[in-house]
Order: C-alpha cells, then structure tokens, then sequence
C-alpha cells in the first residue's frame, strides 16, 4: 500500500468520503450483507456481458436484491480493442463509487428523473480508511464508464477496460486515458466487493428513513435531489 497516493488523493477537504448511490429497497440487503458486491458475485447468469436492458430482480440468502440495466452504449464510443460485452463484463466486476457529492448526486438525479416512482440513497464512506483497506482492489477512471455520450463523436476518449487504472498506478504515466491528478478522477471502483461496509459508513442521505434499516438510521440525513 503507499500511503502517499491515497494522502494525495484525499488531500482535498471535498475529496475526503467516497461516495454510492443506491434503491432505497436495496438498503435492507446491503445492510444484513455488510457489503456491497459486484453484480458478478451476486448474479454470475446477468454478468455475462450480455446487456440488462430492464432491471433485474434477485434473491441472495433470502435477501432481495435490484440490479440496475445497463444504459446503452453507442457502437461508436467503443474502442477498437474492446467489444461492448468486454467491457459491460468488466463493469459488472466493480462496485462504483464516486469522490465527490456532486458527482454522485449527478448520477442519482440522471436515475431519478429516468424512474420517478424509485427512491434512491446515497451512502457516504470515510475515503482515506477505505482506500487503504482494499489498496489492491481499487481502479481509478476519468469518465463516467457505464454512460453513453449523445455525441460520441465529439467525445475525446473511447470506452475500454484499459481507463481503469490500478490505485497502484495513480500519477505514473501520462496517458491521457486515465486521470493524472486527484481533479481527474470521475470514478472509483472496488474489484468483487467493499466488506465490511459499516466500518467506513459516515451517513445515508435518504428521504424514506422508515426503510432504512433501524440500526443506520441515527447516520440518516435528507436527500434532496
């Protein structure tokens, strides 16, 4: 582990917690599992890297359990050396988080306008605490991996599992594919799972806090999206 790249990464008082973004009726599960998982672990038969274009329902030790779809990627964003079910597998391996408020409140509010009728919560976790924990496991990227641009042809990159750059890595090449410095980096994701989850959760900003399980609730604060 060096210490140095997740001080400098976490230097910023806005760049100090990590954040999820979530279904409300998820909550229970991520609870009683203390953790949340890749869907790769959860449902290897939706994680074959053909696309969910629907929700998927699941049961994991009698726990339920939504799967987001997969948003559609245009054909013209990919990169010549990686297929869309390539990279929707290589996707469906990570846990995302995102390492400001505002970004993870860009992506709930995107959800949320596309399903009115869902309630979201965002979890708030300690970032210095748990990047040094799963050292190994953490991929940086500088875009938003699992959007489709409208444009793609205006777009200066092109999706490819090679945008994800291992913690390790952070601030040793100059390849303009990955984030150089901590402004750049759009996405944290954690290989396989982020366990045991309430030894870094800080809050849970949601809105329904009778479905928040009765042993987070003193962490709840509103969510206004």
């Amino acid at each position: 582990m060096n210490t140095i790249i997740i001080e400098d990464i976490t230097k910023s008082p806005l760049r100090r917690s990590l954040y999820h973004f979530t279904r409300v009726r998820n909550l229970q599960a991520i609870a009683t599992l203390d953790g949340l998982y890749s869907s790769a672990l959860l449902s290897p038969e939706f994680s074959k890297g053909i696309r969910r274009s629907e929700v998927k329902h699941i049961y994991v030790n009698d726990q339920s359990i939504v799967l987001n779809a997969h948003l559609r990627i245009q054909p013209e964003m990919m990169d010549a050396d990686t297929t869309e079910e390539q990279f929707r597998t290589c996707l469906d391996h990570h846990v995302f988080l995102w390492p400001t408020e505002r970004d993870c409140l860009a992506m709930a509010n995107m959800y949320s306008r596309r399903e009115p009728s869902e309630a979201f919560a965002i979890l708030q976790f300690a970032a210095y605490e748990l990047l040094a924990d799963h050292f190994a496991a953490i991929k940086l990227s500088k875009y938003d991996s699992g959007s489709s641009p409208r444009y793609p042809h205006r777009t200066s990159y092109r999706k490819s599992c090679r945008m994800f750059l291992p913690l390790d890595s952070f601030s040793k090449t100059t390849d303009r594919l990955i984030p150089s410095k901590p402004s750049e980096i759009k996405e944290v994701l954690i290989e396989d799972k982020l366990a045991p989850l309430s030894k870094y959760l800080q809050t849970i900003y949601c809105s329904e806090i009778l479905q928040v399980p009765s042993r987070w609730r003193p962490l709840v604060r509103p969510l206004i999206l």
